[in-house]
């Protein structure tokens, strides 16, 4: 067995072989190094910028609004395929505040009230998902731009590319069911 540890989440991850993505965040395997080479790179990033941390504030705020959502559209989910789709994405979206928790060192704020809410269809909770995970994508990729911090500009570069393939997976499903 081999161990592998995200350099986006800190997980440590088994296996016989280095895996496609991180089975926690959904970090590209090019994130994963051997657990003997890991080092905290959140330990070694110095002070944070302003802009940097309101762009991280918001990130973890964004996340913490979106695990809930997926949470109760797995639930609600007649499909299994889908039901399976949103309870990773809830899974992920969580680790994604967890590791933006640990780099600004700071409480887990508590989901905004007022969030939209599932529905019982399937595939209006997809084309709400898809929704968010666009803006997601976008958000990242401004605030990997404007970052100044080489760790900060790693992580929104890697949320950015996991919320892409978020992106590719709900559209594979709004169009193999017509939408």
């Amino acid at each position: 067995m081999e161990f592998f540890r995200c350099r986006i989440c800190g997980e440590v991850y088994m296996g016989k072989a280095r895996p496609s993505n991180c089975p926690y965040c959904g970090a590209p395997n090019r994130y994963l190094v051997h657990a003997e080479e890991w080092r905290d790179e959140n330990e070694e990033m110095g002070p944070i910028s302003d802009i940097s941390r309101e762009n991280l504030l918001k990130a973890m705020q964004l996340e913490v609004n979106n695990a809930p959502f997926y949470r109760e559209a797995t639930a609600k989910a007649k499909d299994i395929e889908i039901q399976g789709i949103f309870k990773c994405l809830a899974k992920i979206e969580a680790e994604h505040a967890s590791a933006i928790r640990k780099m600004l060192k700071t409480e887990m704020p508590q989901p905004e009230p007022g969030r939209e809410r599932p529905t019982d269809d399937d595939m209006d909770n997809v084309r709400v998902a898809h929704a968010r995970e666009v803006f997601a994508t976008g958000f990242y990729r401004r605030s990997a731009e404007v970052a100044v911090e080489p760790r900060v500009k790693l992580v929104f570069t890697a949320l950015s590319e996991i919320e892409n393939d978020h992106i590719d997976v709900e559209e594979k499903l709004l169009k193999k069911n017509g939408h």
